[in-house]
């Protein structure tokens, strides 16, 4: 069995019109997921359910937890797509300004630095609370990851865009290759 804290924001967005979200997590995991929508308590109830399905499960409910909408956060199903959570207070402390100004950073004017990280990485950015939450493969996953430190380390915004436009050219690269030498 896993416990999830989850805030009480977004347990409407897990259980979904009419429990659909809830179902539809349980019918695809096989874990039996357990709400209380007054204090934001899940348990996902694992007996029974395949070992890996049962840690996807935990992981959907953290992404969902985290701001990522359900469809978003179902492709944690598919093999080798992972999760992960940063805190921008490790980088920051407890200082609220602090914190408020790094996530701007990570946001960026109209929400531009995060598109930017999801479309040069082909990663999910979800920015919500004092968290980053990170939805990929293990390359884009790890693409992402590092460039969300270099901003919370200071890094100049046009610093990590290079970083992210040489990653994906070397990404790119790979793909070719891959494709001619299985020709």
């Amino acid at each position: 069995m896993w416990f999830v804290k989850v805030p009480k924001a977004r347990i409407g967005v897990l259980i979904g019109t009419d429990g659909e979200t809830r179902d539809l997590l349980e019918r695809r995991t096989g874990c039996r997921i357990i709400i209380d929508s007054e204090s934001g308590d899940v348990n996902v109830e694992t007996e029974g359910a395949d070992p890996i399905m049962a840690l996807k499960a935990r992981d959907l409910i953290k992404a969902i937890a985290r701001g990522f909408s359900p469809e978003r956060a179902l492709v944690l199903l598919n093999e080798g797509y992972y999760f992960e959570l940063l805190d921008v207070r490790d980088f920051t402390g407890k200082n609220p300004k602090a914190v408020h100004r790094m996530k701007a950073r990570l946001i960026g004017r109209n929400g531009r630095t995060r598109q930017l990280l999801e479309e040069l990485t082909e990663a999910e950015v979800s920015i919500y609370g004092n968290t980053i939450g990170i939805i990929g493969d293990y390359e884009t996953a790890k693409v992402a990851h590092d460039a969300v430190e270099m901003l919370l380390n200071g890094a100049k915004h046009s610093t990590v865009y290079r970083y992210l436009e040489d990653k994906r050219r070397e990404h790119k690269a790979e793909m070719f290759e891959a494709i001619v030498y299985s020709e």
